[in-house]
């Protein structure tokens, strides 16, 4: 069959990467020069199979003011004068309830172990070099609030497949040392031995190499903006760009924020907001001052992994619509927090910066499958999870088409659902 994939992030290349290996011919599109420069480019980098409970919970209520008004908050407000900000937001505020919260992260687990473990038995994937490697996962809390909470959830999930630990402070200080500079503020921390950590602009960049191959069946177009679907009935008739019409057997919509535009084009209406995220990528300058582990940080809501001899650093949630530019005082901020808390990490001089617009849905479930009209697929809606959900999305979306069973059922990522 030949199919086209709109999209060449993480979630696209992996989806162009399982369908190939079903040996259907795919064309992969997009509007960018290279693949994995979008969301995929400088995220967090972490597959954090056991930390997907979504957004959307409970405690947004309680924090929300301080979240909206103070200036450092983590998470951003800027309202627009697009109607469909303010209705993506009451679909948030409503998502906000623990058993929605508790309902969404059930289906989210397991879409994160099938992501692990496709990913784990694919040998060819873990011979590219993205600098893959199990790391382990400690998120920190700093209120016994915080740490009660972190419990209750680490219970609810080991019924659910996740081996986790909770630690008290000499026990996260003992696994990870280099936290020593912030330890006066950490009462305690749950660890997971199995998280993982990778680049996944390297991944993208591998996967390319990997199907470039004469017999791979799979071809590249860059360069090439999707201005809209093609739509006769319930069924696409081709992609169309600036430089004429694509037309395929069936089509794989994977294409981040820009999924809610194309979508539209073809009569969709994808619940699908951009949430702009920060990150730093920085040379490590003293290996032992550096963490070995990744961390977060839940009281600033920022994200550390160690990527070879550099480290990433990532956080922010700014609710400000389509905006790209990258604002400096949000940059420093980033920067004044990872400093404070792994000082002698780097000298802080040679840092590279980076935002990118995460595809959020209200709930936190992304899109996966039909879309209504009949040879198209969605792989869409992933926020902040699109690195570690990638794999098991597209092993959905090839086993739809091929018509497999799989272990995740396919009602819980729909369309409806989301």
């Amino acid at each position: 069959m030949d199919i086209a994939v709109i999209g060449s992030g993480v979630v696209g290349m992996t989806t162009a990467w399982r369908l190939a290996r079903d040996g259907h011919r795919v064309t992969v599109l997009d509007r960018a020069s290279a693949p994995g420069l979008g969301a995929s480019h400088a995220n967090g980098a972490q597959l954090s199979y056991s930390y997907v409970a979504p957004l959307a919970s409970p405690s947004v209520w309680f924090e929300l003011p301080k979240l909206l008004l103070r200036p450092d908050s983590p998470m951003r407000f800027r309202p627009g004068f697009e109607l469909f900000q303010y209705r993506w937001l009451l679909k948030f505020l409503a998502a906000c309830r623990r058993r929605e919260a508790l309902a969404t992260t059930e289906k989210l687990l397991r879409l994160a172990y099938l992501s692990r473990d496709v990913l784990h038995q694919a040998a060819e994937i873990r011979a590219l070099d993205f600098v893959w490697r199990r790391a382990g996962k400690l998120v920190l809390q700093g209120s016994a609030e915080g740490l009660a909470a972190a419990q209750r959830q680490a219970e609810f999930q080991s019924h659910r497949g996740s081996v986790q630990k909770l630690l008290d402070r000499d026990g996260c200080l003992a696994i990870e040392p280099a936290l020593k500079a912030i330890a006066h503020r950490i009462l305690g921390g749950v660890y997971t031995a199995d998280d993982e950590a990778a680049d996944p602009y390297k991944l993208c960049r591998g996967l390319e190499t990997l199907l470039a191959g004469d017999n791979s069946g799979v071809r590249f177009t860059y360069s090439r903006k999707v201005l809209r679907l093609l739509r006769a009935g319930n069924r696409l008739l081709g992609v169309e760009t600036a430089d004429g019409v694509i037309e395929a057997d069936a089509y794989v919509l994977a294409a981040g924020v820009a999924s809610r535009r194309l979508g539209l084009t073809a009569g969709l209406d994808l619940p699908i907001y951009p949430i702009k995220g920060y990150s730093l990528s920085l040379p490590i300058a003293n290996d032992d001052a550096a963490p070995r582990i990744s961390i977060t940080d839940s009281a600033h809501k920022v994200v550390y992994a160690r990527l070879g001899d550099r480290l990433r650093v990532a956080g922010m949630a700014d609710i400000v619509g389509e905006d790209g530019a990258i604002d400096p005082d949000r940059l420093a901020q980033l920067a004044r927090q990872a400093r404070e808390t792994f000082p002698a990490a780097s000298d802080w001089h040679a840092l590279t910066p980076w935002t990118g617009l995460r595809p959020a849905t209200p709930k936190g479930l992304p899109i996966l499958g039909a879309s209504g009209i009949d040879n198209l697929l969605l792989n869409v809606g992933h926020g902040a999870l699109g690195f570690t959900l990638a794999f098991g999305s597209a092993e959905m979306i090839a086993a739809r088409i091929a018509g497999r069973d799989v272990a995740v059922p396919e009602q819980d990522f729909s369309l409806r659902a989301a």
